[in-house]
């Protein structure tokens, strides 16, 4: 689990940052059902209540399992949730799979959350987005930054171990959740996106969980699984009996051939290229 590693009043950014919902009157929260939206979530219900809501975008790139627990992490937080079914993959720029992929999925994001904020009478879009986020390779933000998203996080300071830290003291259940990014992102840059390998990279995931892992990614490069777990994990993953059932697997899943990645997980390996 990540913890703060600097100075910071959360206290005190979390007061602010509850004061800055309540001068908004109405916040719609583009929620993901992580720990980043969970938080903002959370405070924006402490704040306004019912004037508060939470929204999850359904689509392709979803796993099944991370809806459902939106889906819970939005009751454990008491906010009201809608669910709304968007389709990234009837965006033909989203599926030839650019480096800018997530500027497209978020567009798409902007496109369907708008009109309901404007239905809804919600004077605010906020997202989970925080300081560490900004980083990285994440066109996505560029697209939110273009549809008016409002990142509370960033505007009051917040990294990434701070929000864990914040939710923690909250005592939000899910505060040491590992990040997890779409199933897109599984995909190598270039190689075209389909439900099919959506789902195929889901099952093979999944199936690598219930083997006892609790943080992995499998990156799909045109049939090739390259495997990440955490580098700890790495000695267990690796041994004998376990690489049979994991190879089985994933090979059940669909993939024709089935790798281990030395490096072990880092978050955005796909784009330590584009550096």
């Amino acid at each position: 689990m990540e913890t703060a590693s600097r100075s910071f009043d959360l206290r005190d950014a979390h007061d602010r940052m509850a004061a800055a919902m309540r001068s908004r009157g109405r916040v719609l929260v583009a929620f993901s059902g992580g720990v980043d939206s969970g938080l903002v979530a959370r405070v924006a219900h402490e704040a306004l209540g019912d004037n508060a809501l939470a929204v999850v975008a359904d689509a392709e790139s979803l796993a099944r399992w991370e809806l459902a627990e939106a889906v819970s992490e939005a009751a454990e937080i008491g906010i009201r949730l809608e669910t709304i079914r968007v389709s990234e993959l009837a965006n033909d720029r989203y599926v030839a799979n650019p480096i800018n992929r997530c500027y497209f999925c978020r567009q798409e994001l902007g496109a369907a959350l708008k009109p309901l904020a404007a239905e809804l009478g919600f004077s605010a879009i906020a997202d989970g987005v925080n300081v560490s986020d900004l980083g990285d390779h994440r066109p996505g933000i560029q697209a939110m930054n273009e549809a008016g998203f409002w990142h509370p996080l960033v505007d009051f300071g917040f990294t990434k171990a701070d929000v864990r830290a914040l939710a923690r003291e909250l005592h939000l259940s899910f505060f040491d959740k590992p990040s997890n990014a779409c199933l897109s992102s599984r995909i190598a840059y270039g190689e075209v996106i389909t439900v099919e390998k959506l789902q195929r990279v889901e099952a093979a995931e999944g199936a690598i969980r219930a083997l006892g892992f609790r943080v992995v990614r499998v990156r799909a490069h045109d049939g090739i699984a390259r495997i990440e777990v955490p580098r700890e994990d790495l000695p267990r993953i690796s041994e004998t009996a376990m690489a049979e059932e994991v190879v089985e697997a994933v090979r059940n899943a669909g993939f024709a051939y089935v790798t281990v990645d030395l490096r072990g997980y880092r978050s955005g390996s796909m784009n330590e290229d584009l550096r």
